[in-house]
């Protein structure tokens, strides 16, 4: 009777400390780093400096770039006078930033040790999302549509080696926005927003090969991830939040969730199979129990349009940007990513 007693108390002590483990949150919060003097607006993008542990975030509305050193959690630089900054690129055998600067309808050149101007490649206005493909050293820059008054958007191809435009691929659509490119072969991804749909393209090529229509009634889709081991696209829209699961091979669709609204930054953790969603006062992360099964784990409050954010799995965190909103500065928030 008293072994009985014994194996019940035990179990009740432990029941506790079994529900934590596994309700343990995929993020922890670590540090803070302020961004004092913005005023309210959009962040867009971020890139690391991964051997020099540094961090660029364009800051679309204040018209910047600002440089953290992620060892101090602190701003050490800020580039002044960036025109709508939006993607941006960084090559640490060049030491060069590659800034899509919107307003000034150019991919700008920095150095990245004095952050000094260093040339520029014209583009049409509107630039804004870009995929880079490190073997060919090749940016490719969403540009042109509606602000240009033209019925199709364009994708220039950037060699970044030489800083020459070498081409433009017409898109049917005045209305893209993110694109990925594969590794394992040619393909191009594109969210042809206008249409509500997703664009493939051999990159080599300047014509669409397929365009797989999104579920009726989804529209809006902005942010997209790739799992390309498994085959699976992450499309993520707006009108309404939703996380749309394709396959990358023939645009079916596997499987879909509610989600949070207006994801500007969406991505793949290949390590913890985990979907990472920044949007409109929340950070919502998804779990991929197989290729076709997915769920959410947790949805983390943040702030007004903190929907900017990045997964650096060599440092093992995670980025947010939360923008100055209602008195209180600007911030990035940092996040370590658990088991």
């Amino acid at each position: 009777m008293k072994r009985k007693m014994f194996a019940v108390c035990t179990l009740t002590v432990l029941m506790p400390l079994l529900s934590f483990a596994q309700n343990k949150e995929p993020l922890k919060q670590v540090a803070t780093i302020p961004l004092p003097g913005l005023k309210d607006g959009d962040f867009d993008h971020f890139t690391p400096d991964l051997d020099g542990h540094r961090l660029f975030l364009t800051d679309e509305e204040n018209n910047k770039v600002d440089i953290l050193d992620t060892n101090a959690n602190k701003r050490i630089h800020t580039i002044e006078e960036a025109k709508a900054p939006h993607a941006i690129l960084y090559r640490s055998d060049l030491k060069k930033l590659f800034v899509v600067e919107g307003d000034a309808s150019e991919v700008k050149t920095y150095d990245s040790d004095t952050f000094k101007p260093l040339g520029a490649v014209k583009v049409s206005i509107d630039a804004d999302s870009i995929a880079y493909d490190p073997a060919t050293s090749y940016l490719y820059v969403v540009n042109g549509g509606r602000e240009a008054k033209t019925p199709y958007s364009l994708i220039s191809v950037i060699d970044t080696n030489s800083e020459k435009k070498l081409r433009d691929i017409k898109i049917p659509n005045n209305h893209v926005e993110a694109i990925t490119l594969e590794k394992s072969g040619p393909r191009m991804f594109i969210n042809i927003t206008g249409k509500s749909a997703v664009g493939v393209m051999d990159r080599n090529k300047s014509e669409l090969s397929a365009t797989w229509p999104l579920p009726a009634g989804d529209k809006a889709n902005v942010a997209m991830a790739f799992d390309e081991p498994n085959h699976r696209l992450f499309i993520v829209t707006r009108e309404p939040g939703k996380l749309i699961v394709m396959n990358s091979d023939d645009g079916k669709v596997i499987a879909e969730q509610p989600a949070v609204g207006m994801v500007d930054d969406a991505v793949y953790d290949a390590q913890h199979k985990r979907i990472y969603l920044a949007g409109d006062g929340a950070l919502e992360i998804f779990q991929q129990k197989d290729a076709d099964h997915y769920e959410l784990l947790v949805k983390i409050p943040t702030g007004f349009r903190a929907k900017t954010g990045v997964l650096i799995p060599e440092w093992n965190r995670y980025y947010l940007g939360v923008p100055h909103h209602a008195g209180k500065d600007a911030e990035v928030r940092v996040y370590e990513v658990q088991p």
